[in-house]
Parts: structure tokens; sequence; C-alpha cells
């Protein structure tokens, strides 16, 4: 009898060390985020690059980091065909998964949500730049990139004192349409930063263009004779394809800018090869997804070799991994703060207005460090911006964290 009270009592120590042993994973919280994509759309064709981008951080955080935190983060992927009604449609359905914090894809799903995020407490986590017309307090769509304006603004900065001479105002012409409420923000943004800037830009001319443009030659022509040293293209890929064959038809090689998501890589095929873009240019706070060893590169690789990312190394899978670092960032501040089990969507909206994210923990995937306020859903601090040049034909990062400009909202 005594032997088999002995055993049993073996046996109640053995189950409680094994309990012990096994509790931070029985102890973990798994937390909802959805992930607002578009698979039946018109950007149905990004979504290969972006969402395995983004499975990939959250699989890398997972298992380094949330484990220890008692935190797992499952990220479930919403069609919103990119479209503001549909995303409306889905959102009460995605409520009811008491979700986290969610990836915003673009424009409509922030037209849809952002009035009503506050009262339905779910911050979300913007992958592209933001706009005037989002610079607004008390938002909860928060933006990984200062606005395309500061971008190009920094961007003309960082041409005029190293490509310019530095002692007189670039002669700039800018395309853009009034067709798309971010468009014609762009154009209103970069209007007001010239006008309070004579002595580092003037804005020979912003050109309005249709959408999707059969032909831009005489236009380009115009501004050309009238002295535009920088064309900034920061609006879609039919118009950077427009003008780089107007470029082509004039013979003339004045360089263009264009953005992340009409890219040089995403326009090459359009425009007959890279090479035919040498000396033009790409301007965001993104990484530079060039072909150059980079943190953000040996990042990328890691994903792929050891968690399975199937993204390819393009531009627009650096933006699924800078919005889902920012986001696991965030989490992660909150769950050492508050404790794994405790999180809530106004717990992490707290935690994204009241900390300031160092650039440094991004692996290069941000320009700068990640702050938020209450006065701007955007990085204001000390934003920075990454330039690319094709030379040679090749992709080339030509400067990394150059200053971006403090602007007074247009």
């Amino acid at each position: 009898m005594k032997t088999f009270k002995l055993w049993a009592a073996q046996v109640t120590v053995l189950a409680a060390m094994a309990a012990s042993a096994l509790s931070p994973a029985s102890a973990q919280t798994v937390y909802q985020v959805p992930a607002l994509s578009d698979f039946s759309g018109p950007f149905a064709a990004i979504m290969p690059m972006v969402n395995p981008a983004r499975e990939g951080v959250v699989n890398w955080w997972n298992a380094e980091v949330g484990a220890k935190l008692g935190v797992k983060l499952e990220l479930k992927s919403y069609d919103t065909r990119y479209d503001t009604a549909q995303t409306a449609s889905l959102w009460p359905g995605v409520l009811a998964t008491k979700p986290l914090i969610g990836l915003s894809l673009g424009g409509p799903d922030v037209s849809a949500l952002q009035q009503r995020l506050p009262t339905d407490k779910v911050p979300m986590i913007l992958g592209s730049a933001a706009t005037g017309f989002s610079w607004r307090p008390n938002q909860w769509v928060m933006s990984t990139r200062p606005t395309f304006v500061n971008e190009f603004a920094g961007f003309v900065e960082w041409f005029q004192k190293n490509k310019a001479g530095g002692n007189r105002p670039v002669k700039v012409a800018m395309f853009t349409t009034e067709a798309s409420p971010t468009f014609a923000d762009l154009g209103k943004g970069m209007q007001a930063y010239a006008k309070a800037n004579p002595a580092m830009i003037n804005m020979v001319e912003m050109v309005y263009i249709e959408p999707q443009p059969a032909d831009v030659t005489l236009q380009l022509r115009r501004v050309l004779n009238a002295g535009a040293e920088l064309i900034l293209v920061p609006t879609n890929i039919q118009q950077a394809v427009a003008v780089r064959r107007a470029m082509q038809a004039l013979g003339r090689n004045v360089p263009i800018a264009l953005s992340v998501h009409n890219s040089p890589s995403m326009i090459q095929k359009l425009v007959g090869s890279m090479e035919a873009m040498n000396g033009d240019y790409e301007v965001h706070s993104g990484v530079i997804a060039s072909d150059e060893d980079s943190e953000a590169k040996r990042f990328f690789d890691m994903l792929t070799a050891k968690y399975g990312m199937k993204a390819p190394w393009h531009p627009l899978s650096t933006i699924g991994i800078s919005q889902s670092l920012v986001m696991v960032r965030a989490v992660e501040a909150a769950a050492r703060k508050h404790g794994g089990d405790k999180l809530t969507g106004e717990l992490l909206h707290k935690v994204l207005l009241d900390t300031n994210f160092p650039g440094k923990d991004y692996f290069g995937f941000v320009g700068g460090d990640i702050d938020y306020s209450t006065e701007a859903p955007f990085p204001t601090g000390d934003p920075r911006v990454n330039i690319g040049q094709v030379v040679g034909g090749k992709l080339t990062s030509v400067a990394r964290n150059a200053p971006v400009p403090k602007l007074v909202k247009w």
C-alpha cells in the first residue's frame, strides 16, 4: 500500500512538472489579424507578392518572438476586391472574429473603415504612404510611411543638393490626374510645397492627364521646352509608361521619378527593358529592392529559407513585409508592457500612439523611426526617404535615409 502511495505521489509530481513545462504553449493567447486583400479585383496581380510576405513575417514573429510572450497571431486574408462597398459589406463578419489589429491594402478599405474604426476599436496598418486627406486627428488607420508629398519633397531636396548644385531651385514638372482623390491630393500637396519653398523648387507645370493616357508626347515636349530637368510621376503604372514612352519618342533623357507602386521594376517590360529607364529614380520611404547586399535583403532571405516564404524579392513584397513588421512590433510592445493575455485593439492603438519605435527594429524596411500621434496617422518625428536609380540597366540604391522636410498641412 505504501509502495502504491509513493508511486502515485511520484506520478503526481511528474504530471505537474510536465504541465509546467508545457505551460508556455498552453497559456498562449491567439489573436485574429485580418489581412485585407484583393484576389479578384484590379490589383489581384500584386497579391502573390504582398500576401506571402505578410505571412512570412507573422510566421517568423510567432516562432521567434510571440512564443516567448505567450502570443500567437492568426493571419486571415479577406478579399475586398479593392472595393469600398465590398470592404464595408465584409467588415461585420471580420469584426465578429474579434480582431486585435489588421492590415490594410489601400484607399478603398481606408475609405470604408476609417470613420468606424474608432468605434470598433480595431487599428489598421497601411503599407502605402499617407495622403493629405488622411491627415486628420485621432485616426485608426496608420501608415508605415509619411505622405507621398513628404517623400517626393525629400527627393526634390536631395536632388537639388546633389544633382543641381545646391545653389538654385530645381525646375520640376509633375504628371498626375484629378480623376483619383489620392493623385489629385498629390498635385495639390506638391504645389503647396513648391509655393512655400521657391529656393528649392520651381514647379514648371502641374500636368493633369487621364488616368490611362494614350499619349503624352505633346505635354512632355511642352514642359521640357520650358526647362524641366526633373519629371515626377508618383501616380500609376499607366501614366509612368506613357511618360517614359513620350521621353523615348522625343529622344530626350530627363530623369523621371517614380514611387514604389509604379517603380522601374514594375514597368520595365512595358517600356522595353530596364535599360530603357537608365537615369530614372524610385522614391519612397520603404526599401529599394535592388540586387545589392543589404540588411533588408538578408532578412528577406532568412524568411525564405527558414520560414518558407514564397514571395519574390520585389518592391510590392517589401510593402507586405514592412506593414507586417510595424504590426508585430506594436503587438510585441503591448505584450511586454501589459501581458500577452491582456491585449485589445484599444490598447494596441494607445501603444502605437505612445511609443517611438526605433527604425533599427525593422531591418531596413522603413525610413526612420515609426512614431504616430493623435495629430497625424503617419511618422512625423524624423521620416526618411530612400532613393534608387537605374544605372547601367540595374536598379541601384543612391541614397538611404535622406531627410524628409516637415510640411505644413495643405
